[in-house]
């Protein structure tokens, strides 16, 4: 009986400096996670955006957007203001994956276009679903074109869907399920965002 009190005891003493420990660590790496992902954003949104590199800057839209296409959910949206006039607006934008969600973030100017996709995460298969993001995969390749480089210039209010579903978006090899569900996302994001630029925007497209 004593020994398996002692046993219960030391159990509960391990796990209570287990639990410590990781909060500590939680808590010193918690503001490098936070700079590192603040990184990636403001790199992200500095490609779909060159301008914000010249004196241009981002605000986030209050009450966010809504995507009318099923399984694309819209978070954060910033637009993006120069000398008091809206640009554009950069929509994050989340779809279900092969294997994971897929989140991005598409830039969509006051002409209608899209500026450009970034990907910001995906967990999709390495060498299929994950050549989304990859900056030497290319479905263009005398043109080093990657698969998200192929949306910018395109109008968001195209009917964006991959080849084999009568699009212009060529799909990643073998890799069909990602290629729609990015499609999706970017389609469903522009279309937003080209909705709240023709409300809100001088000069934006109706």
């Amino acid at each position: 009986m004593k020994d398996t009190i002692k046993m219960i005891a030391a159990i509960v003493i391990f796990a209570v400096v287990a639990c410590s420990g990781l909060a500590i660590v939680y808590e010193k790496t918690k503001p490098v996670i936070e700079n590192n992902q603040k990184q990636i954003l403001t790199d992200a949104l500095s490609g779909l955006f060159p301008v914000l590199n010249n004196g241009a800057n981002e605000d986030v839209i209050a009450g966010g957007l809504k995507s009318n296409i099923d399984g694309v959910t819209l978070g954060d949206t910033y637009k993006i203001v120069q000398n008091g006039q809206v640009l554009g607006v950069a929509v994050t934008g989340v779809s279900g994956g092969f294997q994971d969600n897929i989140t991005a973030l598409v830039g969509i100017d006051t002409e209608g276009k899209i500026t450009g996709v970034k990907i910001l995460q995906i967990a999709d298969t390495p060498g299929l679903g994950a050549n989304a993001a990859k900056a030497t995969y290319f479905v263009d390749k005398p043109n080093k074109i990657t698969f998200y480089g192929q949306f910018a210039g395109k109008s968001a209010a195209d009917n964006l869907a991959v080849t084999k579903d009568g699009g212009n978006i060529a799909a990643i090899t073998a890799s069909t399920i990602t290629s729609r569900a990015v499609t999706k996302l970017v389609k469903g994001a522009a279309q937003a965002g080209l909705g709240w630029l023709a409300q809100n925007a001088q000069g934006g497209t109706n």
